[in-house]
């Protein structure tokens, strides 16, 4: 394997999902997601992609995401709400509860840690 891995997913068949159908506030949001790299200690990255729609959703793990394309809107149970766009850079903290809101449709990159 090797030790440099371009961000890229021309070569890597995404998986489609969708969230929970109890969990969908709005829309008939789709996921695509391309792992590009998993490593020892839980640590994983690649790119996601979603569709328009609106859903409430927990956060297990520790994520940094970075947009890179459309317009979404992630609120924090009890919070306010935060408008990202490409560009924009976040972390979300494992037990993060909210909703993720897909304006326009959303591409972001992403790095997990478990």
């Amino acid at each position: 394997m090797p030790n440099f891995i371009a961000m890229r997913i021309g070569a890597v068949e995404p998986e489609v999902e969708a969230p929970d159908s109890g969990s969908v506030i709005s829309g008939k949001p789709r996921f695509k997601s391309w792992t590009l790299d998993e490593a020892d200690g839980g640590l994983s990255s690649g790119i996601w992609e979603a569709t328009p729609g609106k859903w409430h959703f927990e956060n297990a793990h520790w994520e940094y995401c970075r947009i890179l394309g459309g317009v979404s809107v992630v609120t924090e149970d009890g919070g306010e709400p935060h408008t990202l766009r490409a560009g924009d850079a976040f972390i979300l903290q494992a037990g993060f509860k909210g909703t993720w809101e897909v304006i326009e449709t959303t591409r972001k990159d992403y790095v997990i840690r478990l």
